[in-house]
Parts: structure tokens; C-alpha cells; sequence
């Protein structure tokens, strides 16, 4: 049975307990609640695998709690040096060549021999980490493809008994998953996933960064459907039918839907992006018949925000 903690001296004493005793733990982020391992415990790795009922060819992130634990796993080149100089703590994930010999279970990597590492900003995960002593692989604490978890409510609400413990510290305030850069190839940088971290700043200290192009998956949130909520999405609505709820953003909403809650009414982006996972969970408790969906601008957090929004309103793949 599953218990709920407070971020406090005593709750993170424990969460880290658990850890260390092959238990799962929820903690939270800055951008979204982790679901957490040690690193270095296949069963326990395992175990979130089962709990989220993802993919085992999805790697996991691992959270190291700075730079000197990152680097005791993870080659960093001149370029993640400065990423890490600027963004570090923060919601920047970069996946990085392997080092040999690491005892990193090969779960958390898929068997790559490249890994997804972050410092995250948020102090109770910064803490646990400390206090666990080793990396800690976190993907986002919900059942698989379905919309990312901001609260410790909406942990226990999707994975229940499947999670040991929950470190409840509120809302988190970034509200979208880390910006993931491949940086294991020294003469290419890939933006695999859009996230809390916009491009533009990146770009601004590395130059410009290229796309996916196929080839194995090497970091989360790159399959097909995901985010998703059970209600159909409909995106780039400018109407509305009495019988949708409507997400909207800025100031001039479409009247008519049966519930309405807006991102942000001032059309700020970063209100948005913390808004967003909430919202989408609140209106899929709503009787309606689909979420329509406003437009929201691409630039910045707009970029992440779009592409989570494109990922929940794919269609449900077939069972072959």
C-alpha cells in the first residue's frame, strides 16, 4: 500500500529509505512528478517498467543531484559543459555517451550505450537525490502515454498500489516534461523532445540544433501517442459545440462550451505550459464529447506545448 509523505527533513529521510530498499517512490520535479529508482537496481528499475506498463525499448532519465554525479556516469563534452554551465539545475535533459564500467542497470538505458541525464531544480528531488546518494531514474509517475502527473493527487489517482511512496510538495511549477538534447555524436546536436527549456535558448549557446530522424529510441517521449487523456482532442479550434469542453488561451475565448478553463487569459506561455497537464485532467473528468483545443503560439514554450498537445490527439494504434 502506498503512502504519502510531506517534502519535509523526516519525508525525504524516508523516501530515500525506500529507495535504497528497492522500493518505488513519486517525488516532485520542476516539471512534472518522477516515478524513482536507484539506478543500479535492475528489480527496482523494473518494477517502474511494470508500474507505468511502458515499453521496455523506452529509456529512462536519470537525475543525478549535480554535476559531479552526472559526470561519474556520463561523458560531457565541451558543449555539455556549457549547457550544464547555463541550465543546470533545470529542466534540461542531455543524453550523453555511456561510460565503461558504470554500474547503471541496462534498463534505464534500453541497452544504448548512450544515457538521458538531468539535474533538476526543484529541492526535494535535489535532496532526495543527495540523500539516496546515487542517480535516480525518474520517468514521469503516471501509466504510460497518458497525461504527465503535476500533483502527488494525480500520481496516486493513475498508478495507486504500484507506487510505495509519494513525496506530496504541491504543484510543480514548470508543468511540462525537460527539453531532451542528444549530444552523443560530437559533430551533431538533436533536439529529440521539446519541453521546459526553449530551443531558442539552447541554440544560443551551442548553435542550431537538428531533428529526429529516425534510428533507435534514445530518450522518453518519442513515441507515437502520448499525453493523452480518454477524450478526443481537437486542435486549432477557433469555435466550440455545447457539447465539447474547451481549452483555451488568451484573452478572447469562443463562447459555448460546456466547461471552459483557459491556460493562461493573458497569453503567457509559461503560465500555460504549467497549466497544461492539470487542465487536460480536469476537462477529461468533464461529461463532453471531446476537448477542443485553442491555438497557442509555437515560439518558445509554444514549441513543447504544441508538440504535447499533436502527441495527445493522435488516434489509438490498432492491435495488430
Amino acid at each position: 500500500m502506498n503512502r504519502l509523505v510531506p517534502a519535509d527533513g523526516a519525508g525525504i529521510r524516508e523516501a530515500a529509505r525506500a529507495l535504497a530498499e528497492g522500493r518505488l517512490v513519486a517525488f516532485p520535479t520542476e516539471t512534472v512528478y518522477g516515478l524513482g529508482a536507484v539506478v543500479t537496481d535492475d528489480r527496482a528499475v523494473a518494477r517502474i517498467f511494470v508500474a507505468k506498463r511502458r515499453p521496455h525499448h523506452n529509456p529512462l532519465i536519470a537525475h543525478a543531484a549535480d554535476r559531479a554525479m552526472a559526470a561519474g556516469f556520463a561523458w560531457l563534452d565541451e558543449r555539455a559543459e556549457r549547457l550544464a554551465d547555463a541550465f543546470w539545475p533545470g529542466p534540461l535533459t542531455l543524453v550523453l555517451p555511456l561510460k565503461s564500467g558504470v554500474p547503471l542497470s541496462p534498463l534505464v538505458t534500453a541497452g544504448l550505450s548512450t544515457v538521458g541525464v538531468r539535474v533538476p531544480a526543484h529541492p526535494v528531488a535535489r535532496r532526495l537525490i543527495e540523500e539516496t546518494g546515487l542517480p535516480v531514474a525518474a520517468p514521469s509517475a503516471n501509466r504510460s502515454g497518458r497525461v504527465s502527473p503535476t500533483t502527488a493527487e494525480h500520481v496516486l489517482r493513475d498508478l495507486g498500489d504500484a507506487v510505495d511512496l509519494v513525496v506530496d510538495a504541491g504543484p510543480c511549477p514548470v508543468g511540462l516534461e525537460s527539453t531532451i538534447v542528444d549530444l552523443s555524436e560530437p559533430d551533431r546536436a538533436r533536439l529529440l523532445r521539446p519541453g521546459g527549456l526553449s530551443r531558442e535558448r539552447i541554440e544560443a549557446l551551442i548553435g542550431p540544433l537538428e531533428g529526429v530522424d529516425g534510428g533507435p529510441v534514445r530518450a522518453p517521449g518519442l513515441l507515437g501517442r502520448h499525453y493523452a487523456p480518454r477524450r478526443p482532442l481537437r486542435l486549432g479550434a477557433r469555435r466550440v459545440a455545447a457539447d465539447e469542453a474547451l481549452l483555451a488561451f488568451g484573452p478572447e475565448p469562443p463562447a459555448g462550451a460546456r466547461v471552459t478553463l483557459n491556460l493562461s487569459p493573458r497569453g503567457d506561455l509559461a503560465e500555460a505550459a504549467a497549466n497544461l497537464f492539470a487542465m487536460l485532467r480536469r476537462l477529461d473528468e468533464a461529461e463532453v464529447r471531446a476537448i477542443a483545443v485553442m491555438p497557442i503560439p509555437a515560439e518558445g514554450l509554444g514549441e513543447a506545448i504544441n508538440d504535447r498537445l499533436r502527441r495527445a490527439a493522435l488516434p489509438v494504434e490498432p492491435v495488430a
